[in-house]
């Protein structure tokens, strides 16, 4: 059984907060989870000891038993010191979208169309 430890949405709407849970990586989101292993309350100031909590001894529990963090679970581990920081790199995430590189390519074909003009008739 593949098993992650991942973030389950609860509150209402435009007002989230968030179970930290152990989970088998098949069932849904809000679905079936094994164990509750925290909370996450995101419109809470970050400098707030509410905003994450989570029992830290079970987190390494089925960390140990090979459970695998989601990104953003991966980092409140980095913060609590139970995982080693790693290196991120998105090379993509920079890139703007496939609509606004379409503009881009328009405006600069635009662009060098003068300028192609130009050196022809020199």
């Amino acid at each position: 059984m593949a098993m992650k430890i991942r973030l389950a949405r609860g509150g209402s709407k435009k007002r989230p907060y968030y179970s930290i849970v152990a989970a088998d990586s098949r069932m849904p989101r809000d679905g079936r989870f094994l164990e509750k292993l925290g909370t996450y309350a995101p419109l809470l100031p970050k400098d707030s000891e509410d905003r994450v909590k989570m029992d830290t001894d079970r987190v390494q529990y089925w960390l140990d038993k090979g459970a695998q963090p989601t990104d953003r679970v991966a980092r409140m581990l980095e913060a609590a010191g139970l995982r080693e920081k790693t290196t991120r790199n998105n090379p993509n995430k920079a890139k703007p979208g496939k609509a606004a590189q379409e503009r881009a390519d328009k405006k600069a074909a635009r662009d060098a169309a003068p300028a192609e003009e130009a050196a022809a008739e020199e």
